[in-house]
């Protein structure tokens, strides 16, 4: 008998999962263990590839065995990844080119304005959707071959190779005989033009990045070789955290959204064929491609969302885990004026501050943890709006409900506080690890598990609907104190 079981490579940014999903997109066994942060400035935030690589391998074995079964019962890999972390290591060897930037690197702020001074960010903007921010992979990897003594002729000569951690994880588990991306994960370099669908050679100038250094760009559904790691299951489905969450959410259609609480909040919407240029700062992006048709999303970027919780709890200490900010957050009727600006990284969108930074504004001798607890949550939900609002203005389109997942979404008093802002329902799945989800459907269509994205979008079942119980009159002044403590946040590192 065929099998009908994927299994889904997760490789997010504080972690590394993998779970097996059987057809009817359940999960019947799941493993993940944490890798290291690693900050070595300020603004500096890095990985060891060989770590994540290490603890991904081990995660999927684990997985398999835990739901029961052998890597010989698994009909295909999917893999989904923290987006922009950038990576280069050597052709021969495999050995990276010192540690992973990570998406929330800021090194590259300078690198940015001074293309933003040449007059560069309309044309990366028309061609790739999106801004010039140390966010995006292309200006990590033009420092990378900066910094490191010999790399730029390495790199023009081919021996050396760049990647976002889906590439990496594709080239080791085929043992260094692939060296692809997928068209979503292409789309956030700042080097792939989203319209002709390859890389785009003025740009690759601009930043003087050489081509041969780059992955050939594939289908997001499709088989692009085999894991001999893994008795030469299929790798048959790629796609970048959040376009693998939207597929997993089943937004199929134009119009349709999903927002994914994790490390931050990532915010799409649908738009079909049509790469709808924002005129409210949001990025447009690739959903995915199929079939060699690309589909489309506008996104906003959220860099820190449930990350503010961890913070609470490692750096300040002030709670256990994310159970206790909750129970303290719903001890108290609202932030009792607090507000918590958690710009550590700078600020996404609409704002694409580099230089802005965390801050807390209100405090009296009244404040108590209880409400910084509730202004954390609340700032989650603020940053939110302010990308769904954003996002209705672009599209011209009414958003009739949002989709959530990830872990910040198990709270359900932030759900509330979201609806309530929204004034929108907010819809929770049974499944809320749908980044891995949307991964397992990906490679479950290019091997035939599912025969199409309908036979997909009816395995999406709710689990909880939260809808608005305070009136948009009452939100009002919080959004207008949330906008007041933003703009103060902002080039303070400047």
């Amino acid at each position: 008998m065929k099998s009908r079981y994927l299994l889904a490579l997760d490789q997010g940014t504080s972690s590394s999962r993998a779970i097996v999903f059987d057809e009817a997109g359940k999960s019947c066994g799941s493993a993940q263990r944490e890798h290291e942060q690693l900050y070595p400035q300020a603004g500096w935030v890095e990985h060891d590839a060989e770590e994540i690589w290490h603890n991904q391998r081990a995660v999927a074995i684990e997985a398999v065995r835990l739901a029961g079964l052998e890597m010989a019962d698994i009909a295909g890999i999917g893999i989904t990844n923290q987006r922009e972390t950038t990576l280069v290591w050597d052709r021969a060897t495999g050995k990276p080119l010192g540690k992973a930037m990570v998406w929330q690197d800021r090194r590259t702020a300078d690198c940015c304005a001074a293309l933003k001074a040449d007059g560069y960010e309309a044309l990366f903007a028309a061609r790739t959707g999106l801004k010039l921010d140390p966010y995006f992979s292309g200006t990590k990897l033009a420092w990378l071959l900066d910094h490191h003594e010999g790399a730029r002729g390495k790199a023009e000569r081919g021996e050396l190779l760049f990647g976002t951690m889906d590439t990496w994880l594709i080239w080791k588990l085929t043992g260094g005989q692939v060296h692809a991306t997928d068209a979503s994960n292409a789309s956030r370099t700042l080097l792939f033009n989203i319209h002709t669908g390859d890389w785009d050679e003025e740009l690759l100038a601009i930043l003087r990045v050489p081509r041969v250094m780059l992955p050939r760009v594939v289908d997001s559904s499709g088989i692009v070789g085999r894991a001999v790691e893994f008795s030469g299951v299929p790798i048959a489905g790629i796609a970048g955290d959040q376009q693998a969450a939207l597929f997993g959410q089943a937004c199929l259609e134009p119009g349709m959204a999903k927002n994914t609480y994790g490390t931050g909040c990532f915010l799409l919407m649908q738009t079909g064929a049509e790469a709808i240029t924002s005129k409210n700062n949001l990025l447009t992006t690739v959903a995915w491609r199929i079939g060699g048709q690309t589909e489309y999303a506008l996104e906003g970027s959220v860099f820190i969302g449930g990350a503010v919780i961890q913070w609470l709890r490692d750096e300040l200490q002030l709670i256990r885990d994310a159970q206790e900010c909750d129970a303290l957050a719903a001890s108290v009727e609202d932030a009792n004026g607090v507000y918590l600006v958690p710009a550590f990284a700078g600020l996404g969108a609409p704002h694409w501050d580099p230089y802005a930074r965390g801050a807390a504004f209100g405090l009296t001798r009244g404040a108590n943890r209880a409400h910084l607890c509730r202004a954390a949550l609340e700032s989650i939900a603020l940053q939110s709006a302010d990308l769904i609002h954003c996002m209705e203005k672009d599209s011209g389109i009414a958003l009739r409900e949002l989709r959530v997942d990830g872990g910040a979404s198990k709270s359900a008093l932030l759900m509330q506080i979201q609806s309530d802002l929204l004034q929108r329902p907010v819809v929770r799945p049974q499944c809320v690890e749908t980044t891995a989800l949307g991964a397992a459907y990906l490679a479950g269509l290019a091997v035939g598990v599912w025969e199409s994205k309908e036979d997909i979008a009816r395995h999406w079942s709710v689990d909880a609907r939260f809808v608005p119980r305070r009136s948009a009159e009452a939100m009002e002044s919080l959004q207008r104190g949330w906008e007041k403590a933003v703009e103060r946040t902002k080039g303070w590192s400047q």
